[in-house]
C-alpha cells in the first residue's frame, strides 16, 4: 500500500528524515509518534503530495486514493450534511451525471457503480458520523456558516471519514472534540476496515484504535508491532539492551587499547598490538542512546484549609438573565477531591468551571468558599493572552511582581523554564511549551483548588505523563475537563455528569459512562430506522444496568484505590530493589542492608494485600454483571 524509501527531506537547513524508510500493507491501522516538531505533520504533506522529497520515493499504488481532513473549516450555506456528502467526489460526480445521461449503455454503467459504492446508503452513512461527532438532526440541517471553527472542523472530520479513501491520515483528530465524541471516533476507527495513519498524543486513543506503531526519532522511521503501551515496553527494552552492548562494548575498547598502549613498542608483542589496532578499527561503534528530556511538571503545594473549599446550594449560573445554562447545583469541593466533567459540548461544563472559578456570578441560590482560597484556572483560550514579544520570566514576573526574581525563576522553573529557556520570546514558543507556561501561571499562589479545562491539547505524550504524576502528587483538589479518556482514569476518583441543566455525580467508571453513550446512540439509530419503541424488556434491561452500576460503585472504587496503590507499592519495591543491587551498599556494613530488607519485606507483603484487594473487588463487580446478564 505505502512504500518510503531512502527519504530525505529539511526545513530551512534541518534535516528531518535522512535515508528513512517504511512499508505499510494494506489494510494496517498505524499510529505515528514522535516529538512534537519532529516532523509528523511533514510526512503527512509528504504522502499525500503536498510536498516532494528531497530524495528519496513515496509511493502509493495509483488507483489509491489518500485522504486527509481539510486544512481549512468548510463554510458556506450548504447544510452539514450536504457538506460531508459532497466529499465523496466520485459519488458526487455519478449523481450528477446520472441527471445528464441519456445514453443507457452508460446510464446503466453510472447505477452499477453507484451500487457498487453503496451511494444509497450514503445520506444515512454521512448523517450517522455526523451524530457521534455531536451533530444532532436538526443542526444537520444548518448551514456549515453557521457554526464556529472549532465545530466546522468537525464537519472536516466527518467528511474524512465519509469519503472512504484507501489510505486516511489523520493528525491529531481530537483536539476539537469532546470527551464524549472522541469515545465514538476511537470506536469508529476501531472498526475502520482501510489502511489508517494517525498521529495523536493519546495513549489510551492509540491503545485502542492502532495495531502498529511507527516511531519517528532521529530522522528514521522505525516500525513496532502492537499498540502504544507495547511500543513502549519494546522499545524500552531495546534501548537498555543497546545501553548494555554499548557499555560491554567500551569495557572491551579500553582493555583492547590498553594492551596496544603496554606492548606496541615491545618487538616480541608487535605483531599482537598490530592485529589488535586492527581488530579496534573494525569494532562497528554503537552510538549512545541520547533521549531527549521531558521537563518535569511540579505544582507547589497550598496550604490546609478548612473544609468545605466550595459548596453549591441550589445555585444557578448562565449569562443571560433567566434563562440559567445550570440550575439546581447541589455540589460539594474537598481539598482531596479529584473531579472530571462528563458531559457533551455545549452541555455547560465551562459554564460550571467558570461559575467555580469566580469568572460568573451565581443567578440564583448560594456559593459558599472560605475567605483564603485560592484558586488556578486554565483553559486553553488563555494562550491568545499571551504577549508574543515577552519571555517567561516578564509573564511570570507581571504576574508576582513582589516577589524576588529568584521565586519568579523558581515557579517557572518548575515547569521547564530554567536557566535561558526562561529568556525565550513567547512567539518562539510550541504549542506544549505554551501549555507549559500557562500551567506555571496558573499555579504561581500555589492553589486549593485547579480548574483544567482541556490542559492536553498541545503536550505530546511524555509531557502528558508528566502532568499525570505532577497532578497525582499534587496536593489539593482538581476540576478536571478533558477528551484525554487515559488522562482522566489515571488522575479522577470521581465523575460528575454536566447536562439536561444541571449537573449531578455519576455512579460508575469510565468504562461504564463509555458503555452508557454507546447504548444511547444505538438507541438513536433504531430510533432513526423507525424501530423508536424499546419494548418493555429493554427497558428491565437498563435499569437492571442501572442498579448494578449503582451496586458496584464502591467496589469499583475500592479497585481503583486497590490499583492506585499497587503502582506506588510497586515503585517503592523497586526502588528498593536497586538500592539492594547496588555494589557499593555492602561496603558501608551490614546494618543499613539489614534495614532496607525489612522494608523490601513489608513493602512486597503490603503489594500483595493490594493485589488480594483489587481482584476481591474486580470478582465482586464481574460476579454482579453477569448476575445482571443472566437477569436480561
Amino acid at each position: 500500500m505505502l512504500q518510503i524509501r531512502d527519504l530525505t527531506y529539511r526545513i530551512g537547513g534541518r534535516l528531518l528524515f535522512e535515508g528513512a524508510n517504511l512499508a505499510l500493507p494494506s489494510g494496517h491501522k498505524v499510529g505515528l509518534v514522535g516529538r512534537n516538531g519532529s516532523g509528523k505533520t511533514t510526512l503527512f504533506r509528504l504522502i499525500a503530495g503536498e510536498i516532494q522529497p528531497e530524495a528519496g520515493t513515496i509511493a502509493v499504488p495509483a488507483r489509491h486514493r489518500v485522504g486527509r481532513v481539510a486544512q481549512e473549516a468548510p463554510g458556506g450555506p450548504q447544510s452539514l450534511l450536504e457538506t460531508v456528502l459532497a466529499t465523496d467526489e466520485e459519488r458526487a460526480a455519478l449523481t450528477q451525471e446520472a441527471e445528464r445521461a441519456d445514453d443507457p449503455a452508460r446510464i446503466a454503467e453510472i447505477h452499477t457503480r453507484l451500487a457498487d459504492i453503496e451511494a444509497h446508503t450514503a445520506p444515512a452513512r454521512a448523517a450517522t458520523i455526523l451524530a457521534g461527532l455531536g451533530f444532532d438532526e436538526a443542526a444537520q440541517q444548518r448551514p456549515c456558516q453557521e457554526f464556529s471553527g472549532g465545530w466546522r472542523m468537525r464537519v472536516a472530520l466527518a467528511g474524512a471519514l465519509f469519503a472512504r479513501p484507501d489510505l486516511l491520515l489523520l493528525d491529531e483528530p481530537t483536539n476539537h472534540l469532546d470527551l464524549e465524541s472522541a469515545l465514538w471516533l476511537e470506536s469508529y476507527l476501531a472498526r475502520w476496515s482501510g489502511s489508517l495513519i494517525i498521529i495523536s498524543h493519546e495513549r489510551g486513543f492509540l491503545n485502542e484504535v492502532a495495531e502498529e506503531i511507527v516511531h519517528l526519532h532521529g530522522r528514521a522511521l522505525t516500525r513496532y508491532a502492537g499498540n502504544y503501551d507495547r511500543f513502549e515496553r519494546t522499545r524500552r527494552e531495546r534501548l537498555e539492551r543497546e545501553a548494555k552492548t554499548r557499555k560491554r562494548q567500551e569495557a572491551e575498547r579500553q582493555r583492547i587499547q590498553a594492551f596496544i598502549d603496554r606492548f606496541r613498542a615491545k618487538a616480541t608483542k608487535a605483531r599482537q598490538a598490530q592485529s589488535r589496532i586492527k581488530q579496534l578499527a573494525r569494532m562497528e561503534p554503537i552510538s549512545a542512546v541520547i533521549e531527549e528530556r521531558t521537563p518535569a511538571l511540579d505544582f507547589p503545594a497550598p496550604g490546609p484549609l478548612a473544609p468545605p473549599l466550595i459548596a453549591l446550594d441550589g445555585a444557578a449560573a448562565g449569562y443571560v438573565p433567566d434563562k440559567p445554562v445550570l440550575r439546581g447545583l447541589r455540589l460539594r469541593i474537598d481539598m482531596d477531591d479529584r473531579i472530571a466533567l462528563l458531559g457533551a459540548n455545549g452541555s455547560g461544563k465551562s459554564t460550571l468551571i467558570k461559575l467555580l472559578a469566580g469568572r460568573l456570578e451565581p443567578a440564583a441560590g448560594r456559593l459558599h468558599k472560605p475567605g483564603k482560597l485560592r484558586v488556578g484556572y486554565f483553559a486553553q483560550h488563555q494562550a491568545a493572552e499571551l504577549e508574543a514579544d515577552g519571555t517567561p520570566l516578564s509573564h511570570i514576573a507581571r504576574l508576582m511582581p513582589n516577589a524576588p526574581e529568584a521565586r519568579q525563576r523558581a515557579q517557572i522553573g518548575r515547569f521547564g523554564f530554567a536557566q535561558e529557556h526562561a529568556d525565550v520570546r513567547v512567539a518562539s514558543l510550541s504549542g506544549g511549551e505554551k501549555a507549559r507556561l500557562l500551567l506555571a501561571l496558573m499555579s504561581r499562589d500555589a492553589p486549593h483548588l485547579m480548574l483544567l479545562d482541556e490542559p492536553t491539547n498541545h503536550l505530546d505524550v511524555d509531557a502528558r505523563e508528566s502532568l499525570v504524576q505532577a497532578l497525582n502528587a499534587y496536593e489539593g483538589a482538581v476540576v478536571l475537563v478533558s477528551h484525554d479518556a487515559h488522562l482522566i482514569e489515571l488522575v479522577c476518583d470521581r465523575l460528575w455528569l454536566v447536562g439536561d441543566g444541571g449537573c449531578a455525580p455519576f455512579d460508575g467508571d469510565l468504562s461504564d459512562y463509555r458503555r452508557q453513550l454507546l447504548e444511547a446512540r444505538r438507541l438513536d439509530r433504531r430510533a432513526r430506522n423507525g424501530d423508536s419503541t424499546p419494548g418493555p424488556d429493554r427497558r428491565t434491561q437498563r435499569r437492571a444496568k442501572a442498579d448494578m452500576r449503582a451496586r458496584t460503585a464502591p467496589l469499583r472504587r475500592a479497585a481503583r484505590e486497590a490499583e492506585k496503590q499497587m503502582a506506588k507499592l510497586g515503585q517503592k519495591k523497586a526502588a528498593l530493589e536497586a538500592k539492594l543491587a547496588s555494589p557499593g551498599l555492602y561496603r558501608d556494613g551490614g546494618e543499613s542492608v539489614s534495614a532496607l530488607q525489612i522494608r523490601l519485606a513489608e513493602t512486597a507483603q503490603a503489594l500483595e494485600q493490594a493485589e488480594e484487594a483489587w481482584l476481591s473487588a474486580q470478582s465482586a463487580i464481574e460476579e454482579a454483571e453477569m448476575s445482571t446478564s443472566d437477569c436480561g
